[in-house]
């Protein structure tokens, strides 16, 4: 992958949450700002690489047992930097046919995930804020490449937590379940404060605010009633790294709350 282009001036100015991603995943589109918060990040919390690695996996299953289920288009919404084992790469492997958007909230990532994309006839990016589904799904480019008439995944993992407002993060995913047609799934990968010491909790938080984008944990009671009105798939809301893992070598395996993300996947009847 090559090195990013020149970034807008604010871009080099403030940290990304996309970039900062990209940077734990060993990716080459951030910036120096990009690492020095990752970097206070990691100094807090050692784990943040490892988590972010967790969460790429749990994409990944997730991604495979749509695939299996004939699932061949994919919305991923909040979905930064489309490095390596991202959704296009997992699904198009498998079905060249499938078909994925992505959409951020960045500019600037946008315009990276557009130009890595600009061969692939059936992947792209668009800009967006998930806190606007209808905008989302009325975007012209989503309707040229989805049909959401059929069965369609749409992708929540890590960024939820990033809509501060309860309301607004429950009003936005409220309004993706009613647009799914029979058989479409909701996946969501979602940080959690449980267990996590408040005082650790509040530095993070202090780092991702100074990125422009609050981190609000929530609990797992919480993060289970973004699936209502859907069929859980088994085996539920769990921590990450035990949604279906492929075995017992899985990141954080023996230790999933370490993982610090709850996940799951619901079905619509």
């Amino acid at each position: 992958m090559s090195s990013p282009a020149s970034p807008e001036p604010l871009a080099a100015e403030r940290p990304s949450i996309a970039r900062i991603y990209d940077y734990f995943l060993g990716g080459f589109n951030n910036f120096a700002v990009d690492r020095a918060a990752a970097e206070r990040l990691r100094a807090l919390a050692p784990d943040t690489p490892e988590i972010m690695r967790a969460n790429r996996a749990f994409l990944r299953r997730a991604v495979e047992f749509l695939l299996d289920r004939g699932v061949d288009q994919f919305l991923d919404l909040g979905s930064g930097l489309p490095t390596a084992g991202n959704v296009h790469e997992v699904a198009q492997e498998r079905d060249p046919a499938a078909r994925v958007v992505y959409v951020d909230n960045d500019p600037v990532v946008v315009a990276h995930s557009a130009a890595l994309l600009r061969d692939n006839p059936r992947a792209t990016a668009i800009q967006a804020d998930v806190r606007q589904p209808e905008a989302i799904l009325a975007h012209p480019t989503v309707r040229r490449l989805l049909d959401l008439d059929r069965p369609l995944a749409v992708l929540l993992v890590a960024v939820l937590h990033f809509v501060a407002d309860d309301r607004a993060a429950a009003r936005a995913v409220a309004a993706l379940r009613s647009r799914l047609a029979p058989g479409g799934y909701l996946v969501i990968a979602h940080g959690t404060d449980e267990g996590l010491p408040p005082d650790l909790l509040a530095e993070g938080q202090q780092v991702y605010t100074r990125a422009a984008s609050p981190f609000r944990a929530r609990p797992r009671a919480q993060v289970a009633r973004f699936f209502r009105g859907l069929d859980l798939v088994e085996p539920g809301v769990v921590y990450a790294p035990r949604w279906r893992p492929d075995g017992p070598d899985e990141r954080f395996f023996d230790q999933p709350a370490r993982s610090r993300n709850l996940a799951g996947v619901g079905r619509k009847p």
